[in-house]
């Protein structure tokens, strides 16, 4: 289910998301928002599904939007602290930087990212880093990626099945149609699932 779109004249951004069988908790969360020198991204995937999941990914979104203006890796910091004491979650978080062209990007255990660069023909896929956001100390991975002008990015879930990402994020289809397009490739609702797919516009 479409739940938020975001027009800016920076890009285009749009969130899909859906819990477990119905259930009133999704285990899934994410933030976006846009500012004059950067987008921000964080998709959090509360470990099973439920409540406690939900409070898991809540809490980790809640404390990107009070601390947005801090780097990823200071952010990732920021959302384990959260963990302590609750289930866990896994965690991705992007920012985009307008000035230098630039994605820098974080995450830990199995949502998945892609970034489909038009005018070199290339999809950008970071390796997943196992584990999770537990409250304990730990390192994180942070990578930098140019982007090209009309370059799309999508960020999922593993309650998502997406095949070919290259060939969805290459199509001209508007985001609303490589959105259903997803949505009609997991009509069975076993897991919360969330996608949040963009196109940068210059």
């Amino acid at each position: 289910m479409i739940k938020e779109v975001l027009r800016e004249k920076e890009l285009e951004v749009l969130a899909s998301q859906s819990s477990k069988n119905g259930m009133p908790y999704c285990g899934d969360d994410y933030f976006f928002m846009n500012t004059d020198e950067y987008f921000l991204c964080v998709l959090a995937d509360g470990l099973g599904s439920g409540k406690f999941a939900y409070e898991s990914s809540s809490a980790i979104t809640d404390e990107v939007k009070n601390y947005h203006h801090e780097s990823v890796e200071t952010l990732m910091s920021l959302c384990n602290n959260t963990q302590v004491n609750k289930r866990g979650a896994a965690v991705s978080i992007l920012k985009i930087y307008y000035d230098t062209k630039e994605f820098v990007y974080s995450s830990v255990g199995n949502i998945r990212f892609f970034l489909y660069n038009p005018d070199s023909d290339k999809l950008v896929y970071p390796l997943p880093v196992t584990g999770y956001l537990s409250g304990r100390k730990q390192k994180y991975h942070t990578q930098r990626f140019k982007y090209e002008s009309n370059a799309k990015f999508i960020l999922h879930s593993d309650g998502v099945s997406l095949q070919g990402a290259k060939s969805l994020l290459k199509t001209r289809f508007s985001l609303e149609r490589n959105a259903q397009l997803i949505l009609e490739g997991n009509t069975i609702q076993s897991d919360d699932s969330t996608f949040i797919i963009g196109s940068l516009l210059s």
